[in-house]
């Protein structure tokens, strides 16, 4: 098994977690976004959209951190990331596509490299724009977590759903979005924080880290 991979990146971090919380091992290749390594003509075969991650597994590609681990949940059924009831399983989907698809994309490398180069923004105000996104999210995901948490997002357990918020909370505070203003959130991330598999799978364990 094979992750293409960057240590900053927040979608790789929750494909990571997922990896080792199934205790799967696997090959990390690093793309570095910084470099544009996501750009090159041999990645966009692997990956046409020119993200990380993407997982490589006998023979078969796939990217999105989404489809991977839902697909490593699917192939090794041990140590379950998504309940299997139903209601159960969409209110997990949901708190995970708060972060996927509500605040993840407008933290992109790409979109503040965009608002700087197109549209003029210094760095100060690219980095406000994703501080503002960061914080709004984050509020409107602590209120969902007011009602599904337990000692980790869904209840008791780990989920899929903090193979997101996990990653979520490490990019809030690289841009000094703090989340002891959020209790629910703050909980569930110091009480994940310390596992093994999440500390396994942190930017600064990757081999690719850089300060």
């Amino acid at each position: 098994m094979k992750l293409y991979s960057y240590f900053r990146s927040s979608a790789s971090y929750r494909a990571r977690i997922a990896l080792h919380w199934k205790g799967l091992p696997f090959e990390y290749i690093p793309i570095s976004l910084l470099k544009g390594a996501q750009l090159s003509a041999e990645y966009r075969k692997i990956n046409p959209m020119a993200h990380v991650p993407a997982l490589e597994h006998e023979g078969f590609l796939v990217a999105e951190s989404m489809a991977i681990i839902q697909y490593l949940d699917e192939v090794f059924a041990e140590k379950p990331l998504f309940p299997g009831n139903p209601r159960d399983k969409a209110t997990v989907l949901q708190l995970c596509e708060v972060i996927n698809s509500g605040i993840q994309p407008l933290q992109n490398l790409k979109v503040q490299r965009l608002l700087e180069s197109t549209y003029g923004l210094q760095k100060s105000d690219s980095d406000g724009f994703v501080r503002h996104w960061i914080s709004e999210g984050l509020a409107n995901l602590e209120k969902l977590l007011e009602h599904t948490a337990g000692s980790f997002s869904f209840g008791g357990s780990v989920t899929a759903a903090d193979c997101f918020i996990i990653p979520q909370c490490v990019t809030a505070k690289r841009f000094g979005v703090e989340t002891a203003s959020f209790p629910c959130l703050h909980r569930v991330f110091n009480n994940a924080l310390v596992l093994e598999p999440f500390k396994k799978a942190h930017p600064e364990a990757q081999p690719d880290f850089q300060k």
